[in-house]
């Protein structure tokens, strides 16, 4: 399949024995959440060319002690959701964002437009980072395959 531009990936892997890291950036913790839930689904599925799709819509709404609590039942969320209805998520529009507190508009496509990958059963707090730096949010977190 020929690429007429390459897209700048938000993340990078982390090298680990038998699951999956990643390392994702974002301007804002808005910005990180998004990131980190684009980096799921592009390593979970490749996009299959296809035509009349039709994307599901779902409102997501989490709370959690600690911000890190929240990244990890936020991935942890679209993991499941995923999984039970039959989607693959890319896009995400998150209309509130506190340390305890997230709303979302999440919007996917069935899995049978894709090509699946991998399976990821759950993001870990196992070595999980989240922090503010000079350029924005940090985050690494290792996801359970």
């Amino acid at each position: 399949m020929a690429h007429f531009f390459q897209v700048k990936k938000n993340y990078s892997l982390i090298e680990h024995t038998a699951d999956i890291g990643i390392k994702v950036r974002g301007r804002t913790k808005n910005e990180l959440f998004k990131n980190s839930a684009l980096a799921v689904f592009d390593i979970i599925a490749e996009k299959k060319p296809s035509k009349n799709i039709i994307r599901k819509n779902i409102t997501v709404k989490l709370k959690a002690d600690t911000l890190e609590s929240l990244f990890i039942e936020w991935l942890n969320e679209l993991i499941s959701l995923s999984g039970a209805r039959g989607l693959i998520f890319d896009c995400f529009k998150i209309d509130k964002l506190d340390n305890d507190w997230l709303k979302a508009v999440i919007s996917g496509v069935p899995a049978e437009n894709y090509r699946v990958n991998v399976e990821i059963k759950a993001a870990t707090y196992h070595q999980l980072k989240i922090k503010k730096t000079v350029k924005g949010w940090l985050a690494e977190v290792i996801l359970d395959v």
